[in-house]
């Protein structure tokens, strides 16, 4: 099954937590703190596959985590840190947040990666706490707590050529014949339910990616029909040979039809390379056709290249395609990629809110949450670090203000504390 769009949820690894631990040697029986840092969490990374085409595999598989780091040891040694989690895409594959729609990344070069969630930092061992007045601290940190982001993925198909045309028009059959692909083929409309790639080799030095994209119907800028799931994958392409059907009633109306779509849909299709291409010439009748939509196509559209074809009997397909390679070759280079940015969480905001739930306080605050998880709560002088913290950034008179009385409980996080003096 052809999968070009997914929604994933990517977890970071939690960094180590820091280790409270003092040096214990014969003769030496009062060493310093020797706690050693956690280690850091596994990131996870997007990378490019070649080989895959679809989104496929994430149809049953929804939630990626990277490795947590390893916890600290004595001996001021720092815990392992965690393995980051290569997530493989194919190319041409766009990058979403999910919940803000903000783009990320546009996987386009087997050397494209885009780092999603960084790994927590490890948190550090008592021997960083370490001074004059306190030789032998009871503080550590636990490690980072995980990121995690919502991503929603959208593959364009990344071909040469791709064979446009209304439903019917022989696009699949061009696409057939010229290439191993094997698309599923009958004389009725919307066969193709899902792209086609093919590739056809034209002598030694020339070969074409060619995409066989489903026909479009008159509205599908809107979404109607097959509409904006397959319209995206035209965007790809660099040269577009637009099929008409030889045996239809008014080929110049389809021919309309169409660019007026793409041009709706994003208006930079309209200044994409076009060859029409006049199939089924094989059908009696048709070729006597082709001379005066011939002549209408250049008086009503400017068209000066129009090649009658027969996809299934292969008549004059090597010249459509040949004329089709000459195109890219003296088109320059497309960059269709953008500049990959690495996703990484702004600086630690201090900013905090107070609100009010029932009978409890709760205090959020991107920092203030993520120190109380990093927290040791059962050792005192852990705890005396998070209250001097806790007054520095003004969350204790805010309290106060806000009408907090001893024995109120405060949660923060996933935390429950109760308020004293």
């Amino acid at each position: 099954m052809f999968i070009d769009q997914a929604s994933i949820l990517l977890i970071s690894g939690k960094g180590g937590d820091g280790v409270i631990h003092f040096r214990r040697e014969k003769y030496v029986p009062f060493g310093g703190p020797d706690g050693g840092d956690g280690g850091k969490g596994g990131d996870v990374i997007l990378k490019v596959d070649s080989k895959l085409n679809t989104l496929s595999a994430f149809r049953q598989k929804k939630r990626f985590k990277a490795a947590d780091g390893k916890n600290g040891g004595k001996q001021n040694m720092t815990g392992k840190s965690g393995e980051d989690l290569i997530i493989w895409v194919p190319p041409g594959t766009i990058v979403y947040d999910q919940n803000t729609s903000e783009m990320l990344g546009d996987l386009v070069d087997p050397t494209d990666e885009l780092i999603i969630v960084k790994g927590g930092r490890g948190g550090r061992g008592n021997s960083h706490f370490a001074s004059s007045r306190n030789q032998a601290p009871r503080v550590a940190e636990r490690g980072e707590p995980a990121h995690e982001r919502e991503l929603r993925l959208e593959l364009k198909l990344i071909a040469d050529v791709g064979i446009i045309g209304l439903p019917n028009a022989g696009k699949s059959t061009l696409l057939a014949a010229v290439t191993q692909a094997r698309p599923k083929i009958a004389p009725y409309p919307f066969t193709t339910i899902e792209p086609n790639l093919g590739v056809v080799e034209l002598d030694e030095e020339t070969s074409l990616v060619l995409a066989d994209i489903p026909g479009l119907i008159e509205g599908a800028h809107n979404g109607i029909g097959l509409g904006h799931d397959f319209l995206r994958h035209i965007q790809r392409t660099r040269v577009l040979i637009h099929l008409l059907d030889g045996q239809s009633d008014d080929p110049l109306t389809d021919y309309s039809q169409i660019n007026h779509e793409l041009a709706l849909f994003d208006p930079g299709l309209a200044h994409k390379s076009q060859l029409v291409a006049i199939n089924k010439i094989d059908i009696p009748g048709v070729m006597e056709r082709v001379p005066g939509i011939r002549e209408k196509l250049k008086k009503e559209f400017s068209v000066n290249e129009v090649y009658p074809i027969s996809a299934l009997a292969k008549t004059h397909v090597n010249q459509l395609l040949y004329r089709a390679a000459q195109i890219l070759k003296e088109q320059p280079p497309e960059k269709i990629g953008t500049e990959l940015p690495v996703y990484r969480f702004e600086t630690e905001p201090r900013n905090f809110e107070i609100v009010r739930e029932g009978k409890n306080w709760r205090v959020k605050g991107e920092y203030i949450e993520k120190l109380a998880a990093m927290t040791y709560w059962e050792h005192h002088q852990a705890v005396r670090r998070f209250q001097r913290i806790f007054q520095s950034l003004g969350i204790e008179d805010a309290m106060r203000q806000a009408g907090v009385q001893i024995g109120d409980t405060v949660c923060i996080g996933d935390y429950q504390l109760e308020w004293s003096e």
